[in-house]
């Protein structure tokens, strides 16, 4: 090692930053924000939500918005602070270093990248209503599901090719269609709310198997997952987070603002508002709207209608036609209402503005997050992950071959988990997952960074911060051990590009040490995982003796990882390895309560207990999280940068 530069925490897209188009205005970072969040999550969600919940499921998307605002308000600080494009996964990189920086990084960008892909599947899966070639039924993981057909897929990746073409021509274009399109997806559900609940609202259905119903009326999720535990359990699994999470626009295309440091917080707060309102409203009139009398359930090719307030059946559930309600539920709805004369001519038309608004919604969310996941890999690369080629700026003045790799990628996550309910649940845990950081890097910047120009000042932050933290670690808590098994695995899926790249280029350990180690984790993960675990296991039964192998073998594994890049780095650098102890731990203790408590597979702590003691577990990692930030040489470098500009 002796004779290698060490770069450590630095931040290699200071320069190119610069050549970035300062473009975007207050209101096409709002609507960046809230074309983010309305997308396909309003045209599936209400269904998903009531299938666990009944009723209650209004319940899921208040407390959720609840949660995700206090997110917000912390990234809205920050945001305004460093507006940098990516920002979300560049700030765990200032304030912990790589390690925690990479971690934090490879799990957003297996989220952001994969949207995309969720929302052209979205669009395909609204159109196959009147193009069934499209579609089929399937099953994912034994339940029933609407799947693409070839034919579905080729024009999914139709759609990613023009949303592509759409960031190609630079953010100026993109946020000008953005602000354009914002109206439309913003009015079409707010109306359809309306509508609904003027024509078509039955308030029975709320209480019709009780507003908590009974287990055998929602029983989508494990053992146990019923009453206020279902409302819970829906927000991570169902689409709730995944249609709240894309607030972040405005944080990630913050470098490219006219005046960031003004208008982030007015978008990231201001979007958050407007969706919890709107998607509470949604719920309420899917709910209202449901006429159980044209529902039926295809059991051996006869049509058995449904019972009433038989909230799982939902997702099974197909009209008198063979038309299953999963694949267009808005649409459906207005289908089988129980109207007639001029209202049914009208609610005709509305379904066939439905259906342009299933282009227009899940489309404008997936160009967006097509221009999401290209900052992304951007800040992959500005932390020092991945080649600097994916710095480059090209002639339009965004990351070109970032954008051809978030093009590549989506196509590719198209193919193994082909519905839109396949995807939604692993996509969201993966982001919440990020996002305990929010309140930490707050908390640290404020810490070890007092001086750095806070245009947006969060009052209480001391509160507020910690609140943050809570409210995404009780998320990611309950999605399930079921669904964090795949969250996990797929974080340490990525260490080997770590210890390729980052560890011999940035922290000067040696190459050949390096890559042995990358490789020895993949296996390593692979055979814990799949060889051992879910071999023996499976997601659904419990085996407390391979689990107990399984888990110190993983701890093991990062344990060794940390120990050895402490015996191989320089002594400046040690410190933003030991600033990583705090995730592992904090990611093994999760594990562990997640399988042992009412969402996993052996509940030896139930409902609320559990959630009282992820609280704890919770706090408890955020306070040594905190203490373990420090001022890296990519935050002397910010303020460095914000001096030179403010001269």
């Amino acid at each position: 090692m002796a004779g290698r530069e060490t770069k450590g925490a630095k931040d290699l897209g200071i320069s190119s930053d610069k050549q970035l188009r300062k473009s975007l205005g207050k209101f096409e970072l709002l609507y960046l924000s809230l074309g983010g969040i309305i997308g396909s999550g309003w045209l599936f969600a209400s269904l998903g939500t009531a299938e666990y919940a009944g009723g209650s499921a209004v319940l899921s998307w208040i407390v959720a918005g609840i949660l995700v605002l206090f997110v917000g308000l912390s990234y809205a600080e920050i945001g305004a602070a460093i507006p940098k494009s990516g920002g979300i996964t560049r700030y765990p990189h200032y304030t912990h270093g790589g390690l925690v920086g990479y971690l934090i990084t490879w799990a957003y960008f297996l989220s952001a990248a994969s949207v995309p892909a969720i929302e052209a599947e979205a669009v395909v899966t609204y159109v196959a209503s009147y193009v069934p070639s499209l579609s089929y039924t399937g099953y994912f993981n034994g339940a029933p599901v609407t799947l693409l057909t070839g034919e579905g897929i080729g024009l999914a990746i139709a759609l990613l090719l023009i949303f592509f073409f759409l960031n190609y021509f630079g953010v100026n274009v993109l946020g000008k269609v953005t602000h354009g399109a914002g109206w439309w997806k913003l009015l079409i559900p707010t109306l359809t709310v309306l509508i609904i609940l003027a024509f078509d609202f039955h308030p029975s259905n709320f209480t019709v198997t009780g507003f908590f119903p009974a287990p055998q009326y929602v029983a989508k999720g494990p053992s146990g997952i019923y009453g206020f535990n279902a409302v819970l359990f829906a927000i991570p699994t169902t689409g709730v987070i995944f249609s709240y999470l894309g607030f972040r626009q405005a944080v990630e295309y913050g470098g490219e603002g006219r005046n960031p440091q003004k208008d982030i917080p007015f978008a990231v707060i201001g979007s958050l508002l407007i969706a919890l309102a709107l998607y509470t409203l949604l719920q309420v009139a899917f709910v209202g709207g449901i006429d159980w009398n044209k529902l039926y359930l295809n059991e051996s090719g006869t049509l058995v209608p449904v019972t009433p307030g038989n909230w799982t059946a939902l997702g099974n559930a197909v009209t008198s036609s063979g038309v299953a309600i999963s694949s267009a539920p808005f649409l459906i709805l207005l289908q089988i209402a129980p109207v007639a004369g001029p209202i049914l001519a009208f609610f005709s038309i509305w379904g066939i503005i439905l259906v342009i608004d299933a282009i227009i919604s899940p489309s404008g969310t997936g160009w967006i997050y097509t221009g999401t996941s290209t900052r992304t890999i951007y800040a992959f690369a500005s932390n020092g992950y991945l080649p600097e080629i994916f710095l480059k700026i090209g002639k339009t003045r965004i990351p070109t071959f970032s954008l051809i790799a978030s093009l590549i990628i989506g196509a590719i996550f198209l193919l193994p988990f082909p519905s839109w309910y396949a995807l939604v649940g692993f996509i969201s845990s993966a982001t919440v997952l990020t996002y305990i950081m929010g309140g930490i890097s707050l908390a640290v910047l404020r810490k070890h960074a007092p001086e750095l120009n806070r245009p947006f000042k969060l009052p209480a932050a001391a509160i507020i911060a910690p609140i943050a933290t809570l409210a995404s670690g009780l998320i990611v808590y309950w999605s399930s051990f079921a669904v964090l098994f795949y969250v996990f695995t797929g974080i340490f899926l990525g260490l080997p590009l770590f210890f390729a790249f980052y560890a011999s280029k940035m922290l000067g350990v040696n190459r050949t040490y390096a890559s042995i180690i990358g490789v020895l984790d993949l296996v390593a993960d692979l055979l814990l995982a799949f060889g051992l675990f879910n071999a023996t296991s499976g997601l659904s039964v419990a085996n407390n003796l391979a689990f107990a192998i399984y888990i110190l073998g993983i701890l093991g594994m990062l344990a060794a990882n940390v120990l050895f890049l402490l015996g191989n780095v320089s002594g400046d650098v040690k410190k933003e390895i030991n600033a990583g102890w705090w995730l592992i731990f904090f990611i093994i203790a999760i594990y562990v309560l997640s399988y042992f408590g009412g969402f996993g597979l052996d509940t030896v702590i139930p409902f609320p207990l559990d959630t009282v003691v992820a609280a704890l577990i919770i706090l408890l990692f955020y306070f040594w999280a905190v203490n373990s930030g420090f001022r890296t040489q990519a935050i002397e470098e910010i303020l460095e940068e914000t001096k030179e500009s403010n001269i």
